[in-house]
């Protein structure tokens, strides 16, 4: 069966054929000296000193070949009240591009009342014609009507088979327990993934609004009201939600180690759960909340920055597979061009919570993770391409180097040193959460579907070739809903 028929593609791209020699080609399970094949934006070989002609050889002696990223927690053209995240659908790709991500899954974001099925053709308009990498969709649903079952199994047929809740946000986007269960149990029967924001949205309130009456209103106070246990305890609520509707669950941007115990024990006794961390809670801690003055508004994310001990819990997590993907929940809101974050001088709850990421996770990960030692280079590649592969339906077409997979190859130097800086970054954010920090491991080339979108620091790609992807509904359990 054709490579196009086998995966279901509705759309390729045809460019000329590559081969790419001497490299380390590196999967999650494996990794081998070999030399890589790409026909029609496809692989087509797969191994050691293949003697095949192509237009285009990219010599990768003492490179590793990566699967290209999947950065499974995006945020791009979000509205956040009167103000939207400051990178669109053609910056964000761009710089997750130039730092060695070739496929995101973002978010649709439904006003309340609209009917999911718009707000994914809306979002379809907003990526659309920008997006220089492939894209996927979740759907958020902020509200639970007498509708939403069925508008969440249409949504399934059309390629968006996961669906994002709030544990936390009171008023605006959290749901009751019962709404998460019915999501659950819709899931269990449609094949989808519900996906949890974990935190004890009520409590976080109380203690929000005891903060602002004391005049505690700097920004250090946002995590103070946020504290780890709003995290824990919402997690394990969601694995007790998940094992009485039957169906898998998937914990985003897990920051704490009451959370990650939460997932081992629930792992231990067979519950499906899977979890992603993000580079942020790996590589900074609750210090910088001490900065003076407005500048720890930069980290006003949710959940915030803990302390370095749930760090080394976040890291053992990693290694031991507790948890599974390393995303970026990239969500940049401007400090003073524009002044997002400034709506919260005087009242830190106003304060646009979210980050830029998108570019620097591989970056950070390989610096922290790889060079340390924490975890190996197969690791890497499972927690930044195959597993989010694998959890939302893009397997085997993206995340693997393998014959029939898409050609979304980074050509990686793990000895190029590289400083971070919002001088220099490509997110369309005036400061970066890593100023100054320098790294050791960068990408050279970055290739999507067969084509050479980055190199050496050069973008070689065109806005609007992302395509977007339908994904595959999980297996439903035996016996049905």
């Amino acid at each position: 069966m054709p490579a196009d028929l086998a995966f279901g593609i509705h759309e390729r791209s045809v460019v000329a054929a590559l081969l790419i020699k001497n490299g380390t080609v590196v999967n999650a399970d494996a990794q081998s000296a070999a030399d890589v094949l790409v026909d029609r934006g496809v692989i087509a070989r797969v191994g050691p000193a293949l003697d095949a002609a192509a237009d285009t050889v990219l010599d990768a002696s003492g490179l590793y070949v990566l699967p290209g990223g999947i950065d499974a927690h995006t945020h791009l053209d979000m509205p956040a009240g009167a103000i939207r995240s400051s990178d669109d659908f053609e910056t964000g790709t761009m710089a997750a591009a130039y730092g060695g991500t070739t496929t995101i899954i973002d978010f649709a974001t439904p006003e309340r009342g609209q009917e999911l099925g718009r707000a994914l053709d809306a979002w379809m308009g907003l990526a659309g014609g920008r997006a220089l990498i492939d894209y996927a969709f979740h759907m958020v649903v902020p509200e639970w009507r007498d509708g939403t079952a069925a508008e969440m199994d249409r949504l399934v047929q059309r390629g968006v088979t996961s669906f994002k809740l709030f544990m936390a946000y009171p008023g605006r986007l959290m749901l009751d327990d019962g709404a998460i269960f019915r999501a659950l149990r819709c899931t269990r029967g449609n094949g989808g993934l519900v996906a949890l924001h974990a935190e004890n949205g009520a409590v976080i309130d109380v203690l929000v609004q005891e903060a602002l009456a004391l005049g505690r209103t700097a920004p250090k106070f946002h995590a103070r009201t946020r504290p780890a246990g709003a995290e824990g305890e919402a997690i394990r609520r969601a694995i007790a939600l998940a094992e009485m509707a039957g169906a898998p669950v998937y914990i985003v941007h897990v920051s704490s180690a009451e959370g990650v115990a939460a997932i081992a024990r629930a792992r231990e006794r067979g519950v499906p759960v899977h979890a992603e961390t993000c580079p942020q809670y790996l590589c900074l801690s609750d210090a910088e909340y001490d900065r003076p003055g407005f500048d720890a508004a930069k980290f006003v994310i949710s959940p915030p920055l803990r302390p370095p001990e749930d760090q080394d819990a976040l890291w053992e997590g990693l290694a031991e597979g507790v948890l599974d993907v390393v995303a970026t929940d990239h969500c940049p809101f401007g400090m003073d061009d524009p002044p997002h974050k400034r709506l919260g001088l005087s009242d830190f709850s106003k304060i646009p919570n979210g980050a830029p990421g998108i570019e620097t996770r591989l970056l950070l990960l390989w610096d922290q993770g790889v060079r340390t030692g924490r975890i190996s280079p197969s690791r890497f590649v499972e927690v930044t391409a195959a597993a989010p592969s694998k959890i939302f339906g893009l397997w085997p077409r993206k995340g693997a180097i393998a014959a029939g997979s898409d050609a979304d190859l980074v050509l990686w130097d793990p000895s190029a040193r590289t400083t971070i800086s919002a001088s220099t970054h490509h997110m369309r954010v005036d400061y970066s959460l890593y100023e100054g920090r320098t790294v050791t491991g960068a990408p050279v080339t970055v290739v999507s579907r067969g084509e050479v979108i980055i190199d050496r620091g050069t973008v070689t790609g065109r806005k609007g070739r992302g395509v977007y992807l339908s994904r595959t509904p999980r297996a439903r359990p035996a016996g049905g809903p």
